[in-house]
């Protein structure tokens, strides 16, 4: 039986562009802009300074405290400028700015030869950790921390989400079809870290090919590839976690709090590499598509590679876009501009032409509902949106359960209102953090 969730919206995936695709690798960029800032927590601490030269690999960002992560070189060449750089999620933020010197070159000790199975649970985390790996699949929390439950939560199950639900994106298809043996590997370390014996991997009913091959690579260990219908939010980890295991998340809880951990397919493949081969999170598959791409394609590409790169290395624009996104077109960010980095959880570039985005005129709610019936969550999206507008933040968290909202972006599409739901939640949910640090500080 196929497993869901209720609610979710089915909007066209669009992942024709590039589901057919084969992963092409991008040429190396002559200069990299590697933000300090490429994950959940604290921004990493730049170690280098300008003018030094570096290789490929070198740690040049430290992380700062438990939740933060290691920022590496993913060039070799001469640092010509630490300070405030574009950034696709802050506007600006200090960078690393590094000038190939045509060489990209390894620093000393990478790659190697490693015995993962030889290796206790501990140092396979410290090596999760060295290697700056973060989640792939746009959330990009620090993975070593993931995989660090505290003692008074039982975690018996792993969960790969290999749902890659969001309109478009195709790189996760695609490294399931071609690079499996990473992914096993990668979920066999994780499962050894976490000490569980079992192991969900959700893939939707879209990628049949996947799902037969991860099946095939899988066989003989305590791994099911469960079939999940395409539906959106289907990759959201509530979401998930209830679709492939019937448990369900409490109000304001996580993963951990039903025994669960859940890692994007792309992040276990990068665990393999940093485990197997001391590989750190220089590199990753990112889809670039959109009407107005003159090629789109799946591409491996540099952090800190520009967006505009990566474009031109897809031929283009073949179409003036009317939207560039970051990620996907339900959850992902509108940006202003293609010079802008590649940072670690940037799994899709979209260039949207001139009426392919759901956009339109907001009008006031009519009350139809139908965002009731999309919200996976179980909320009421059109009064979270009232309340927010009218400033009643508090009303909004204590009645409404704003801080429930996955800001999935399921009720924005449903509605014929057009109301900018998932915009008035998540000012609302700043309000409401902004209230607590004033009432903190007395």
């Amino acid at each position: 039986m196929i497993k869901s969730f209720r609610g979710g919206v089915h909007p066209k995936d669009s992942k024709s562009y590039t589901s057919g695709k084969s992963i092409e690798t991008a040429p190396v960029p002559e200069v990299v802009v590697i933000p300090m800032r490429q994950h959940i927590g604290a921004a990493s601490i730049p170690i280098v300074k300008k003018g030094e030269l570096v290789k490929k690999g070198q740690v040049i960002g430290a992380a700062d405290g438990f939740v933060s992560s290691n920022v590496h070189a993913s060039i070799s060449g001469q640092v010509i400028d630490v300070g405030d750089h574009p950034h696709p999620v802050f506007g600006k933020c200090m960078a690393v700015v590094i000038n190939s010197d045509g060489q990209d070159e390894w620093v000393a000790g990478i790659p190697l030869q490693r015995n993962w199975e030889e290796l206790e649970s501990t140092q396979l985390l410290k090596i999760i950790s060295d290697a700056g790996i973060v989640g792939m699949g746009g959330a990009a929390f620090p993975t070593h921390v993931k995989s660090t439950p505290p003692k008074n939560k039982h975690v018996d199950l792993l969960v790969v989400n290999a749902a890659e639900c969001e309109p478009y994106l195709t790189a996760d298809h695609r490294l399931m079809l071609e690079e499996g043996l990473r992914i096993v590997t990668g979920v066999k370390i994780v499962m050894k870290v976490l000490g569980v014996e079992k192991c969900l991997v959700g893939i939707e009913d879209n990628k049949k090919d996947a799902i037969e091959k991860m099946a095939a690579a899988f066989s003989g260990l305590p791994v099911e590839v469960v079939e999940l219908p395409a539906k959106y939010p289907q990759g959201a980890e509530k979401m998930l976690i209830n679709a492939v295991s019937g448990r369900i998340i409490p109000s304001g809880g996580l993963p951990m709090d039903v025994g669960v951990v859940v890692q994007n397919v792309g992040t276990v493949a990068a665990i393999c590499d940093a485990v197997t081969h001391g590989i750190p999170l220089i590199q990753r598959v990112t889809t670039v598509s959109g009407s107005s791409i003159k090629s789109p394609k799946n591409i491996r590409v540099r952090i800190g590679t520009s967006f505009r790169e990566a474009i031109q290395f897809c031929d283009g624009f073949a179409t003036r876009p009317e939207k560039i996104i970051m990620g996907g077109p339900m959850m992902g960010m509108a940006e202003p501009s293609i010079d802008i980095p590649i940072i670690k959880g940037v799994s899709g570039i979209l260039a949207i032409a001139k009426g392919e985005a759901n956009t339109g005129k907001e009008a006031s709610c009519i009350r139809c509902g139908r965002c009731v019936n999309a919200c996976p969550m179980g909320l009421n999206p059109s009064m979270l949106s009232i309340l927010s507008e009218r400033n009643l933040y508090e009303e909004a968290k204590e009645d409404y359960g704003l801080f429930d909202c996955a800001e999935c972006g399921s009720c924005v599409f449903a509605c014929p209102a057009k109301r900018n739901i998932v915009q008035y939640v998540k000012y609302s949910k700043a309000q409401n953090a902004a209230l607590k640090l004033k009432e903190n500080r007395g």
